[in-house]
């Protein structure tokens, strides 16, 4: 099928030409109709099959022009650098439309986004704290709101994101279509879904919770002190030129990035508690191949679009497993191969368990001499607050792992970093 099969218009036509796309992904042929419809639409599909372009095509074949200035279409989206990355592909899409697309989060001068959204926006691209500033400020108003998408809606409900949802939806017209995006369809989402949309149309195109084919998954066993000369040694000898590494914390995240550069090997950090221009600045060193490692927590496992990235290694595997699909969704893009390792210690036994439980296979294990698995770790995981190998209760003061369960967090605690 091509993308004159949709029945697109020529401004999309020609977008899509200019961006050598050519077929439309499963995704968006099946998004397509019922989007085009009207219908309340459920979208589930892996990372990295298109899911942007699967609502974005119908929803911009759809719009028409506003001449009140106010938002037609509005994206949540759990991230800022997803923000970034959906305003992006609006403007991709756009190029031969008269479409005014805005993006606004936190953690930036409201101020210059109010002016920016009174000049007039057709596609309000937004975290879900500044959408509720913005609205409540006055910025726009809601009621002409016709369309409403929520991507990564399983991230926004792990974020602790259900309380601003139902806050935003109570303040929007009944009249409204409303489309849920995922890369995965669990319980909190279906039950989401039954609350807030009417009749909706489900559309899934791949196995619930399933991995990339394409992606070649791999464990290194190994003790838990010896994680970052294993890893140091992957990169180096391997001579490994871009490598997107998940650890669970920032101050993880910064200590491994330190220890990279002291070993030769160019490395950024970008988490929650970096500034939106060091994030920016990172990501595009990354993308440019100047930087070779980027060392990220959870937050960026859903806002990176690298195209062709070879390796994803988890440093730490997450405790929430349906992160693990989000962290190595981000090779294998596009059906190209990728490669995905994880390194995994005594105390992240049943972390392993839960992941290969949830994709459905035994994901091969491998030992690298002089590296082994410490035979008399323990293999309970570490309490909120322990570090490695202390159990002092001053250490536990310290904490910094921001990643423990999540399903009992208040909103409020969570989301100053990513709205």
């Amino acid at each position: 099928m091509t993308f004159d099969d949709l029945n697109i218009n020529n401004p999309l036509r020609n977008a899509l030409v200019d961006l050598e796309y050519m077929n439309p992904t499963p995704i968006q042929i099946a998004a397509f109709s019922p989007i085009m419809s009207g219908r309340d639409v459920v979208g589930v599909a892996q990372t990295g099959t298109g899911k942007t372009f699967a609502y974005l095509m119908p929803l911009l074949r759809m719009l028409k022009f506003s001449t009140d200035g106010n938002p037609r279409i509005a994206i949540l989206v759990p991230t800022r650098e997803l923000v970034v990355q959906v305003t992006e592909e609006v403007k991709k899409l756009t190029t031969y439309m008269t479409v005014r697309p805005v993006g606004v989060y936190g953690g930036t001068n409201i101020n210059t986004q109010k002016q920016s959204v009174a000049e007039g926006v057709d596609v309000l691209v937004a975290t879900p704290g500044r959408f509720f500033d913005l609205a409540l400020s006055g910025a726009f108003k809601t009621k002409f709101l016709k369309k409403l998408v929520i991507d990564e809606v399983d991230e926004m409900l792990n974020l602790g994101f259900r309380t601003q949802l139902k806050n935003i939806l109570d303040m929007l017209p009944e009249k409204r279509q409303n489309l849920l995006f995922s890369a995965t369809f669990s319980k909190d989402i279906k039950k989401l879904a039954t609350e807030f949309l009417y009749q909706p149309a489900i559309v899934e195109v791949s196995p619930e919770n399933s991995t990339v084919d394409k992606i070649n998954q791999k464990i290194y066993r190994v003790a838990k002190d010896k994680k970052t000369g294993l890893i140091i040694k992957l990169i180096s000898e391997g001579n490994w030129k871009q490598v997107l590494v998940f650890t669970r914390t920032k101050h993880g995240a910064n200590r491994l990035c330190k220890k990279m550069i002291s070993a030769g090997i160019s490395a950024a950090a970008i988490h929650g508690n970096k500034t939106q221009g060091a994030r920016t600045k990172a990501l595009a060193g990354f993308k440019s191949n100047s930087i070779r490692v980027l060392v990220a927590t959870d937050i960026a496992a859903r806002g990176l679009d690298i195209p062709l990235l070879p390796h994803v290694i988890n440093f730490e595997i997450p405790n929430i497993s349906e992160d693990y699909v989000h962290r190595i969704g981000r090779t294998g893009r596009a059906g190209a191969s990728g490669e995905a390792l994880s390194l995994v210690s005594a105390d992240e036994t049943s972390y392993l368990k839960a992941i290969e439980k949830l994709v459905g296979i035994k994901i091969p294990a491998e030992v690298i001499e002089g590296f082994e698995p410490d035979p008399n770790a323990s293999t309970e995981p570490l309490k909120r607050g322990q570090q490695q190998g202390k159990n002092n209760p001053k250490h536990k003061k310290k904490s910094s792992n921001n990643h423990s369960k999540r399903t009992n967090t208040k909103p409020s605690n969570r989301n100053n970093n990513r709205r």
